[in-house]
């Protein structure tokens, strides 16, 4: 199979869930999926780095070694980042789309 790109029809992507190369994430802007986006406070963040691990879709900045925002293109609203922020913090939140 040739390589995956953004207009590449579900027909023509392989069976069974195999990744036949990386790094594709780039091209496909995924966030529109979201029906809650969230809403990152630089000024309430401990940088903890919580919200940055735990993320499945690498949708937080870090810019210079600290967390600088969000990367909307490829966030899909799961909402772990606020799930993980330390409450005392409470950094993050997520607010309808």
């Amino acid at each position: 199979m040739s390589a995956i790109k953004a207009d590449t029809g579900w027909k023509d992507l392989p069976s069974g869930g195999i990744i036949p190369e990386g790094s594709t994430s780039l091209e496909f802007n995924t966030g529109d999926w979201r029906s809650q986006r969230p809403i990152w406070d630089s000024e309430k963040c401990t940088q903890c780095y919580q919200c940055w691990i735990n993320c499945p879709d690498t949708a937080i900045v870090i810019v210079d070694g600290a967390v600088a925002g969000i990367d909307y293109d490829h966030c899909k609203g799961c909402g772990i980042c606020e799930t993980v922020c330390p409450p005392k913090a409470s950094a993050i939140k997520m607010v309808d789309e």
